[in-house]
């Protein structure tokens, strides 16, 4: 929208003190023809920008032109750009707005505070791209498009028609009422009931989107975290699922149950190592999660996961102790 699009370019001229057409163009994407409309959008309302000529010129506000949100003391400011670094926003398309709201929060703030958030928020790095390992983190895309439809079904409290593709299904159109969304590590889910039933869908599956005038069939009020929990646990307990024993290198408890649907017991064993039951989607993501640990796991039931096992370490050595 234009109006928040004026609302950036002031503060980031308040932020970095003069920037060219150019540059305000790259950061607010879009072109140079229209920063220099803004601009005079601006002056027309009375915001003092002028232009500075030349090589190394461009446009600045007059000094002492900003508003203070005087209510933040430091930490609360250092919270909520902090907050503002998570990913989790990028599930439900609010990056872009939250990256503007963190602008207007470090542009409010007064001198004595800004420096100092702004300088601590540089010293935390949350959620980061990559783990220790190099590992890419894989960010579920939703169109903004998509996103912002949904977010307003949700918030109206309206029903929301989406053209969903399931695993192994052709994409369908479906009638849901919305009740909320959740991010669990930058996945984006939309919980919804259809027909009275329950239903939880991948916000990266939904491939279209519409917001219908007819109010929701919902609950005025919701627990979304209680909501969520009893939906995992029918998750966890249903389908294809398979319940495994392992012994485990503690040094690999992390990867394990990081790639496992649920942990349903843990113990020590005198050796030092680890006894866990845990649970897969099935019988295949049983077999590549353990294959994965190599000799730090060992899996003693189900059998068939055994002998699994066994014969793809048999056949790989067999590939490999074969003469050249």
């Amino acid at each position: 929208m234009r109006a928040d699009r004026l609302v950036s370019l002031v503060l980031l001229l308040r932020r970095h003190g003069q920037l060219s057409a150019a540059a305000l163009a790259r950061e607010l994407e879009v072109s140079t023809r229209t920063v220099l409309r803004d601009i005079e959008a601006l002056s027309a309302a009375g915001v003092p920008v002028y232009a500075e000529r030349g090589r190394h010129g461009g446009f600045a506000l007059l000094p002492g032109f900003r508003t203070e949100l005087t209510g933040l003391n430091p930490d609360e400011a250092l919270a909520l750009l902090v907050a503002g670094s998570r990913r989790g926003a990028q599930a439900f398309g609010l990056g872009s707005a939250l990256a503007s709201a963190m602008l207007k929060v470090v542009d409010a703030l007064p001198d004595s505070y800004r420096a100092t958030a702004a300088g601590a928020a540089e010293r935390l790095l949350i959620d980061p791209e990559t783990d220790l390992l190099s590992r890419r983190l894989v960010d579920e895309e939703v169109p903004d498009a998509i996103a912002a439809e949904i977010l307003r079904a949700v918030f109206a409290g309206h029903k929301l028609q989406i053209h969903y593709a399931a695993v192994d299904q052709p994409p369908k159109w479906r009638t849901v009422d919305p009740i909320g969304l959740v991010t669990i590590r930058d996945r984006g889910y939309l919980l919804a009931t259809r027909s009275g039933a329950d239903r939880t869908y991948r916000l990266s599956r939904v491939l279209a989107a519409k917001e219908l005038p007819e109010p929701a069939q919902r609950p005025d009020r919701v627990d979304l975290d209680r909501a969520w929990q009893e939906r995992s646990k029918r998750f966890r307990t249903g389908g294809d699922q398979v319940t495994v024993l392992v012994r485990l290198h503690p040094a690999r408890r992390e990867d394990l149950v990081g790639t496992a649907l649920a942990v349903l017991a843990e113990e020590p064993e005198s050796d030092g190592w680890l006894r866990l039951e845990v649970t897969f989607q099935d019988p295949r993501h049983a077999e590549w999660a353990l294959w994965q640990l190599s000799t730090s796991a060992e899996a003693l039931a189900p059998q068939w996961l055994r002998t699994s096992l066994r014969n793809r370490a048999a056949a790989i050595a067999t590939r490999y102790g074969a003469s050249s």
